[in-house]
């Protein structure tokens, strides 16, 4: 029905109804999920600090620790991951995006877990447990609705490492119940959101490298995604379930040790060097780079955990891949998705730098311990800076007359 039929069939005199999916806010999964994303990486980090200082206390029940990581892994990431995915599918399958009331009922679901989770002391651990986990639940079962019924079977790997991470976050929150320490749950979550890196960030790095050489007219173009890629993805999936199951063993280390040497070798092959002019660009690569640096310091902090602590070694992972990953999608998404130059500015360089020092400052403080918790409030200032991108995101997340959704390159139609 058009919206001409739509309004002719008001009462002459009547205020016409709203329609959700007008609304700009609610017109893509970027535009809630990133703003919500940020904001709550912010909040989450301010309260870490305090309870660090023991400035306040919060989720006394669930612990401390284990609250901090979840929020930032099911929480944060969670957040980026879904406008993220919500905003690309469509494009992947030439559907309409989620949008009006179900965007909103699935970002109300995701604020209800943050909710929660704060609450756990007031509604207790279990049903904050049960709120949370119906998050990631339900986005796994939107997001393989779009894949199936638009056919493209390619992406159903996407679809089962969102649902490895819902699966991670029911273990973690089972152990918090049972053990009050997440172990295999953490583990987990980590694998399958290294694992999205791979695959998404794998193709989209290339592509986004590929364009911008062509634009410069460079002799030199990534190496196109084929078999290597494949078999390099398959070795880190075999060390990413070793590490799963047995963290601590030595074969453990060596097959981390080979996927540390595969994703550099993968991470070379996408000329990420000739882009350092356009830091919206090089960023990418930086944090796809964190990737194998995790998995080589993962292993010898098993070899040598007096020298690398696994503490450490895995924030390589947590705040430098995915810190610097999920920020690099953010600030690039926002830009180009609501029609604006996506190019590199005086805030996106700043906040970039930023998660820098705070991925230095935390893998370091193990290290540190006459100043450790010197160096963990380094690392969480990093994060607050994120701060200075809330006018692009509140921008992006109102929209305008001139927004566009810009199509999808070629890799990842």
């Amino acid at each position: 029905m058009s919206q001409h039929t739509a309004s002719s069939s008001q009462p002459r005199g009547s205020i016409p109804r709203l329609q959700a999916e007008s609304i700009p806010f609610l017109s893509y999964g970027f535009r809630p999920f990133f703003l919500g994303a940020a904001l709550w990486a912010c909040i989450a980090m301010v309260l870490w600090l305090g309870l660090l200082s023991g400035s306040w206390t919060l989720a006394t029940g669930y612990g401390v620790i284990a609250w901090h990581a979840h929020e930032l892994l099911f929480g944060y990431v969670a957040a980026v991951m879904t406008g993220f995915l919500l905003t690309a599918i469509p494009n992947w399958t030439g559907r309409l995006p989620l949008q009006g009331g179900p965007l909103l009922a699935l970002f109300m679901l995701w604020l209800a877990g943050r909710a929660a989770m704060l609450a756990t002391n007031e509604v207790g651990t279990a049903a904050a447990v049960i709120i949370d986990c119906a998050y990631l639940v339900t986005l796994t079962a939107v997001i393989a609705r779009e894949i199936v019924a638009g056919r493209n079977w390619r992406n159903l790997r996407v679809v089962v490492l969102v649902a490895v991470t819902a699966l991670a976050n029911i273990v973690f929150q089972a152990e918090v119940l049972i053990y009050s320490t997440p172990a295999y749950g953490l583990r987990l979550a980590i694998a399958a959101i290294v694992g999205l890196i791979m695959v998404v960030g794998g193709r989209i790095t290339p592509s986004f490298t590929s364009n911008w050489l062509t634009r410069h007219r460079s002799e030199k173009r990534p190496a196109p995604l084929g078999r290597f890629d494949t078999y390099s993805i398959a070795l880190a999936t075999v060390a990413l379930v070793a590490w799963i199951a047995a963290p601590d063993w030595y074969g453990t280390a060596a097959l981390l040790l080979f996927m540390a040497i595969a994703q550099t070798a993968r991470l070379s092959r996408w000329a990420g060097a000739r882009t350092w002019r356009e830091p919206i660009l090089f960023v990418l690569h930086v944090g796809y780079g964190f990737v194998p640096l995790g998995a080589l310091m993962l292993s010898l902090s098993i070899l040598w955990p007096e020298v690398v602590p696994a503490s450490g070694a895995l924030h390589a992972w947590t705040t430098g891949a995915m810190g610097t990953m999920t920020l690099a999608v953010m600030t690039r998404a926002t830009l180009g998705h609501t029609g604006r130059d996506v190019v590199s500015t005086p805030t996106t360089i700043l906040i970039y730098g930023a998660i820098q020092v705070a991925t230095l400052a935390r893998v370091a403080a193990p290290l540190l311990l006459t100043i450790y918790y010197q160096a963990l409030l380094v690392a969480g200032i990093g994060w607050l800076w994120l701060t200075v991108f809330f006018p692009d995101l509140r921008a992006g997340a109102a929209g305008n007359e001139a927004d566009r959704l810009t199509p999808a390159p070629p890799l990842l139609a």
